[in-house]
Parts: structure tokens; sequence; C-alpha cells
């Protein structure tokens, strides 16, 4: 029997956008504990261009998994079209979305079709189209983990402690940097579902989008800086990270907690005379958390914004236009 094949995205070397070549290649067994997924949509995510530009070793990890050629993405939508023996809870003919073997480079996104475990599965909300199914796993469970519920027992790769999420309500103030991107956007409705109060910080351009998400307050970082206009913040969430980060411990009050999505650079002494903690998170999949993300999804109560979407063959495109960054919600694949 002749072997089936897909189109797929994969790299053969690492480098710029152009290293993305659509090719023709076998399509996947599904594995035990695995179902076949037809993809009709791949989000497109940090870890894909990290991979792309030559990271080959997941946070916490000692030596690469990754052998090229590769194919990244690690965010779908689609439809079961097998599911192996020991499987239950999905049939073929399922709609189902997930964020794949992360972390780690295996998810193998970017293609027609793919093998996933069914533990990293949900069924898509059938309120939502694939398009917008695919643009919430890994950016809607970054929030979920870091704000509402961790989900698992792993250790950090980041810090000796476990990452404990502060508890929101009407008598917190959140403060969201990096408000209008993919994890932002999220964080920003997860903490307004919650009753909290929602500073949003982006660019000026996004302020009628994040105010239509919910945030009370907006701070137009190219025009002042959020640690001189707001103080007595309860909880930072910063999707920014890098040297900078630092500056926003001076917005939170006595006792307040920053989390940092991405390594920030800190000085220990400040954290300890500001009185203030920092705690951070690597997110891993999990079925069953995006099926409770999925019920928000449905209900409309959680909405995924998306920013751009591009067919599978032109992945080269969506990567130029996540380098040209000011992103607005995700930036998606398209799968005929």
């Amino acid at each position: 029997m002749p072997t089936r094949t897909m189109k797929a995205v994969r790299l053969h070397e690492h480098g710029g956008p152009e290293v993305l070549l659509f090719e023709e290649v076998p399509v996947p067994e599904p594995g035990p504990g695995e179902v076949l997924v037809r993809v009709h949509a791949a989000g497109v995510n940090p870890p894909d261009w990290y991979l792309r530009g030559g990271m080959t070793t997941m946070p916490g990890e000692t030596e690469s998994a990754v052998s090229l050629p590769v194919i990244p993405g690690t965010d779908v939508s689609g439809v079961v079209e097998a599911v192996a023996p020991d499987v239950d809870g999905f049939a073929v003919g399922d709609e189902v979305f997930g964020l794949l073997r992360f972390p780690s480079f295996g998810g193998s996104a970017y293609a027609e079709y793919v093998a996933a475990p069914a533990s990293d599965l949900a069924h898509k909300p059938a309120g939502i189209d694939h398009v917008h199914a695919a643009g919430a796993p890994m950016a809607g469970l970054t929030a979920w983990q870091f704000l509402i519920e961790v989900g698992h027992d792993h250790p950090s790769p980041f810090q000796e402690g476990r990452h404990r999420p502060t508890a929101l309500d009407a008598d917190t103030t959140v403060l969201v940097n990096g408000a209008a991107g993919g994890v932002g956007h999220f964080a920003v409705q997860l903490a307004k579902w919650k009753g909290a109060r929602v500073i949003a910080v982006a660019s000026g351009a996004h302020e009628t989008f994040l105010r239509g998400l919910g945030a009370e307050r907006f701070i137009d970082y190219t025009q002042s800086r959020p640690e001189e206009r707001v103080h007595d913040i309860d909880l930072v969430l910063d999707t920014v990270g890098g040297p900078d980060s630092k500056r926003l411990l001076r917005t939170l009050k006595r006792g307040g907690v920053q989390f940092p999505v991405l390594p920030g650079d800190f000085d220990e002494e400040e954290i300890a005379k500001l009185g203030v903690t920092v705690s951070s998170a690597q997110v891993r999949s999990n079925g069953a958390q995006l099926a409770e993300l999925g019920r928000l999804l449905d209900a409309g109560t959680v909405r995924v914004a998306i920013d751009s979407t591009f067919a599978l063959a032109d992945a080269r495109a969506a990567h130029e236009r996540a380098a040209r960054g000011h992103i607005q919600g995700k930036i998606v694949l398209t799968v005929a």
C-alpha cells in the first residue's frame, strides 16, 4: 500500500523566514494515546520562530531533541480522522483543538495532518471557527496557568518554588503589559472574568480594542511610563519581558506580585526592599484546562482576536508579519 503524503512546512536549516519550505511529506501514523487530526488551522507562536532561528533546547532541558528537517508549530484546530485503540473520549469526525507536546519542539502543527496526544486535545467550541480555535491554545493556556491554575506539578525551569496564581476578585487590580498580544489579550479577559480591575499597557493603536475586552484603564507606553502613572497594583502580568521588566515592580503595592511571562532581569535586593514577589511558570499542554477555556470561548465570555491569517503555504509571510511586531491577537495559518 503506497504511503499517504501531505503538505507541510519544514525547515532543513535555521535562519530567517525564508528557510520555511512548503513540502510533500508522509502523513504521520498515530501512536498509542494519539489521534490523527486533519488540520484546518494552525496558530503561530513565539516558539515557532525561536526554533526557526536556531533554538533547539527548551528551558529546563539539557540536550536538544530536535533533528532536522523539522515541522514547526504547536497549536492546531481540526477534525479527528483516526483514533488509536487505547484512546477514549474522541471519535472520528470530532472537531478538536490543542497545544501539542509543549514544552517541546515536537508539535509538528504546520501540516495538513498531525498525530496528536489525546491528552493535549479538547473538543473545539461549537461557537467558534477553526481559525479562532487555533489561535487559543498556547496563548490561552499561558494566561490560564499564570493567572487561574497551574494545573501540573512539574518543576519550573525558571525558579525553585512552584508558581502560584494570585486570587483575583473585585478587590484586585491587575496591570497587563503587552496587553494586545496573544497572551496579553487573554490575560485581560480572564482577569476581568474573575472580577478584577484591569489596566492595559500597549501602544495607542490598541486602546479601543483593549477597552472592548474589558480594560478599565489604558496606558499608551509610547506616551508615558506605567511606573510613573500607576501605583498600588496587586498583580502585574508582563508579557514583554527583557531588561525593562523590572521597572514594573515599582507599580506594585507591598505584598504585590509580578508574573513575567518571558524572562526578565530582576535584582533580588530591589525585590526584597519593595516587599514584592516575582514568580514565573512554563506553559504546558493540558487538554482538561483547554476544555475549561473552551467553555468560556463558547459562551463568548472570552474571545480570540485574530491579527491576520495566511495560507499554510505562506508560512514565511506569517513569520515576516510576526517579526514586524505590534500584533493584535493571534496570527493563524489556514489549511484547506
